[in-house]
């Protein structure tokens, strides 16, 4: 068995994962980002960047850099209940640079993160390296064995980072305790061709017992056809043609390309869940993002508040680090900051699924509920795009650039 020793490992390479690795690697800390795939390209992921992680991308000194990348603009986001019509989110008057969301390919997004941690020598991302178990001594996590191509790695560290999703393994291993809140829902992606006479706007539509978002991804659209919880077999076993009618009344225009559904085998499940650990930490170890707190996809926030938690650990966590000794006390410390904007928002996303969703996926006429109608006033209307663009507490980057990057960093 091969052992290395670094700092911080970080498990997983996900939005949480990446930038925190960049963010220690690029503050002087030996970091090893342990990702189980062999790439980040996988479909279906997440794709919302919003006006807080842009404007990280600011401060970082990227965002031009970051904003060659393929991308969509989205400037507003509107919701049709029944026979109301909502704006959920308008980005106008934002004090930030970039007032809009892009909608990036996860995969770019994680490779854009990874590139440019790779400049810094103390950042060593290793691909294929699946945590199975973690190691302890003495009640204290020190470190992760994984399996790798060539065998197994055993990988010691100062602290270990569990950002490995909502089915995280360093997060079971661990034995921390989480609360369940529920959701009515699970979602099946899939996607369509995008022709230049249809709208540019990214929108849902709620009617009786069904639910569609449809996001404007340039040259397609990743559509969210929402079911209730547990019934994907149900709506399989009705067949792949009144799938498509469904798909075909909910938004007429795309009726000229049903034939592009062409099998189940195009259509994935995104099962949903809401949960939060009570506590996020052990001696020696830590989770955030996903791993810490499952969000729904609901304001599409995940990768947002997985990298609001990466930049507010990066900030608490890089001195410590550096100097070798991170207490439970500084561990505490990265929860009490985050804990709040995770709970505030998760409680907004339940709202929904209390208010809007659920009923609609049980049948009942949808219909826009009274504090959405106030939001639509003028005075009020900037509440809704504002939390839905920065969140509750944006983080920003304070840790400082300790080392320039190398001239010839690896591709």
């Amino acid at each position: 068995m091969t052992s290395i020793r670094t700092t911080c490992c970080i498990v997983g390479g996900g939005p949480a994962g990446m930038m925190l690795g960049f963010l220690l690697a690029r503050a002087g800390v030996a970091v090893v980002v342990a990702e189980k795939h062999v790439d980040f390209l996988r479909d279906f992921r997440g794709d919302t960047v919003h006006p807080s992680t842009l404007e990280m991308m600011r401060e970082l000194g990227l965002l031009d850099e970051f904003l060659k990348l393929p991308h969509s603009v989205v400037k507003q986001i509107a919701l049709q209940i029944g026979e109301d019509r909502v704006v959920v989110g308008h980005f106008d008057h934002l004090p930030v640079r970039c007032k809009f969301i892009a909608l990036m390919p996860q995969w770019d997004f994680l490779n854009f993160l990874a590139d440019h941690g790779k400049s810094y020598r103390t950042f060593d991302l290793r691909m294929q390296t699946e945590a199975v178990a973690l190691i302890e001594e003495n009640g204290r996590v020190v470190g992760v064995q994984t399996k790798t191509p060539d065998g197994e790695l055993q990988v010691r560290a100062d602290l270990i980072v569990g950002c490995d999703g909502r089915h995280s393994t360093v997060r079971a291993e661990a034995g921390l305790k989480s609360d369940d809140y529920g959701a009515p829902m699970d979602v099946m992606w899939f996607r369509m061709s995008r022709k230049p006479g249809d709208s540019e706007e990214t929108f849902g539509h709620i009617e009786d017992g069904r639910m569609m978002v449809m996001l404007n991804r340039k040259d397609y659209w990743q559509c969210a056809y929402v079911i209730p919880k547990g019934s994907a077999d149900e709506v399989k076993r009705a067949g792949l043609d009144k799938f498509r009618k469904v798909v075909g009344d909910m938004s007429p225009f795309v009726q000229d390309r049903l034939g592009e559904i062409e099998s189940w085998d195009s259509i994935k499940l995104l099962t949903v869940a809401v949960d939060r650990l009570r506590r996020w930490y052990r001696p020696g170890l830590l989770c955030i993002g996903d791993a810490a707190h499952a969000m729904s996809p609901i304001g599409g926030v995940g990768i947002n508040l997985a990298v609001q938690d990466a930049v507010a650990a990066a900030n608490i966590l890089a001195q410590p680090l550096r100097r070798g000794s991170v207490s439970i006390e500084t561990l505490e410390e990265v929860q009490r900051r985050r804990e709040f904007p995770t709970r505030f928002t998760q409680r907004l996303q339940i709202v929904m699924q209390n208010n809007i969703i659920g009923p609609a996926l049980e049948g009942r006429r949808p219909k826009a509920p009274f504090f959405m109608k106030m939001l639509q006033w003028p005075l009020l209307r900037r509440i809704p795009g504002r939390l839905l663009a920065l969140g509750i507490r944006p983080e920003h980057i304070r840790t400082p650039e300790i080392e320039p990057p190398m001239r010839n960093a690896p591709a």
